[in-house]
């Protein structure tokens, strides 16, 4: 795409709330972060207050401008005039929205502000099954104001485009698969193992997430219970913090297992979390591409993950780690008892993991399929044409 010298596409990212925990947003900010600042002016706009950890300093430093919208109720809408006057002001180019709310809305107000692109990212179509509004309003809403109003509908998985399409009866041309995407970041070395007082030699498995419902750690919390007895030293380290901590708080308790089952919080040394654990795990009720996950192939340790959403697209049963069934405990505790049995098989499956993570979930790759994304679709616009845009050679990439 040939651009004048003076003019960069200005580039919008909707979210809810940037919190430095939840994936989705991960996604989402890291994106804004990392487009290239020579072709693009980037802007976040958060449309709630964040109540927990975020990424200011990481922003700033991106130079990502950042507007917060501090929407109070979903029926607040005249919180949305500052998003309104931006995309008017400052003749914003694409506006591209992330997860089911902000998609919506990207949708309705980037359509009434005559944004050339509009784009809704979609983070797990599977969540629509336990959100509150229902799935058939979800459906409705995906079908006939999402997918009929946006350029792209981005879907992370092959799984949830096909729900999309065949469940949802959103039009297949609009939406695009793009698997979600981590950088390999090496632990500093800090010990993990000797900070919690953990035996040498003793079994570690971990994970890393929100502590929501829908990551059903209950199981977790009952696998270990099930392992004790044949791993009396076992260890199970829960990164992350959330509204469930004190329901899985008393299942510890009740099950006695302070000694085993540690509730770690949230972490900002994760790649040295993982570098203390021998086998990772994702237990959810549903998920998209999770980026722990990714982060857990990256280190090079085996998973244990659910056979749900895009899990199976990620982790191959017997090549990556091991799958086990939507809410079986007792899976989940044989899956996992078998990889701590085999180090070398453990081993290898890592190895694996990490060769397949930086071959086709490295975030440098995916950043630049979004700002191919970009200007391929901007090009197509009528701004683009009275501006005198035209096309260069680029690659193969097809855009719907």
């Amino acid at each position: 795409m040939r651009r004048r010298e003076d003019r960069r596409l200005r580039v919008v990212t909707l979210i809810d709330n940037p919190d430095i925990t939840g994936g989705g947003e991960r996604m989402a900010v890291t994106i804004a972060m990392c487009l290239d600042p020579a072709r693009f002016e980037s802007i976040l706009c958060a449309t709630r207050a964040v109540s927990g950890e975020k990424f200011d300093r990481e922003l700033r430093e991106a130079g990502v401008r950042v507007i917060s919208l501090d929407r109070r109720s979903k029926t607040d809408i005249s919180a949305w005039r500052p998003l309104v006057s931006l995309l008017r002001r400052e003749r914003v180019d694409i506006l591209h929205a992330h997860k089911f709310g902000s998609n919506v809305w990207g949708t309705v107000i980037g359509r009434l502000a005559r944004v050339p692109v509009v784009i809704a990212h979609e983070q797990s179509w599977a969540s629509a099954e336990f959100s509150r509004a229902g799935p058939r309003f979800r459906a409705f809403m995906d079908r006939e104001v999402i997918g009929r109003g946006v350029d792209v509908f981005f879907a992370v998985s092959q799984a949830d485009r096909l729900r999309m399409v065949e469940l949802e009866g959103v039009d297949p041309r609009r939406i695009y698969v793009l698997p979600n995407a981590v950088s390999a970041v090496p632990p500093t070395g800090h010990d993990v193992r000797a900070e919690l007082d953990i035996p040498p030699g003793a079994p570690i498995v971990g994970t890393v997430c929100q502590l929501r419902p829908e990551k059903a750690l209950e199981l977790l919390v009952s696998a270990a219970g099930l392992l004790r007895s044949e791993f009396p030293d076992l260890r199970v380290l829960v990164a992350g913090d959330g509204a469930e901590r004190a329901r899985l708080e008393e299942q510890i308790q009740a099950d006695r297992l302070e000694e085993t089952v540690l509730l770690l919080g949230t972490r900002i040394d994760v790649p040295d979390v993982l570098a203390a654990v021998d086998v990772a795990v994702c237990c959810s009720n549903f998920e998209g591409t999770p980026l722990s996950v990714m982060e857990y192939m990256g280190a090079g340790k085996p998973v244990v993950a659910t056979r749900v959403g895009g899990l199976p697209e990620l982790i191959e049963d017997g090549v990556h780690g091991l799958l086990f069934e939507v809410r079986d405990a007792t899976g989940l505790a044989g899956a996992v008892g078998e990889l701590l049995r085999d180090p070398d098989r453990r081993a290898r499956m890592g190895e694996r993991g990490r060769e397949r993570q930086r071959r086709e979930f490295d975030l440098d790759s995916a950043v630049r399929r979004v700002e191919e994304f970009y200007e391929l679709l901007y090009l197509r616009t009528g701004r683009s044409r009275r501006e005198g845009w035209t096309a260069l050679p680029r690659g193969t990439m097809h855009v719907p």
